[in-house]
């Protein structure tokens, strides 16, 4: 099953790159979910934790702030000005 290929950068480095199977991220408007097949979108992020599914069920999580979400193909961009691995 092909899924989605996710990179997160913060300014000054890439924070986490890989292959997943959803994407939940809060924006301006509410929280979204980024599944297989999401129509294309550009969204601004909201100060808040990107959580992203791996293929074997494990999660990822990411504090983000300031940036946007882009959605194209199958491919998730997450930009932001400040971003880094959830402890």
């Amino acid at each position: 099953m092909a899924g989605l290929s996710v990179s997160v950068v913060s300014a000054d480095r890439e924070v986490w790159s890989g292959d997943t199977t959803m994407v939940v991220a809060r924006t301006t408007e509410g929280q979204i979910g980024i599944l297989v097949g999401h129509e294309p979108m550009l969204a601004i992020l909201a100060q808040g934790q990107v959580r992203i599914t791996r293929a074997d069920g494990s999660t990822v999580a990411v504090d983000a702030e300031d940036g946007f979400l882009s959605v194209e193909h199958d491919t998730v961009t997450i930009v932001a000005r400040q971003a880094a691995l959830a402890s």
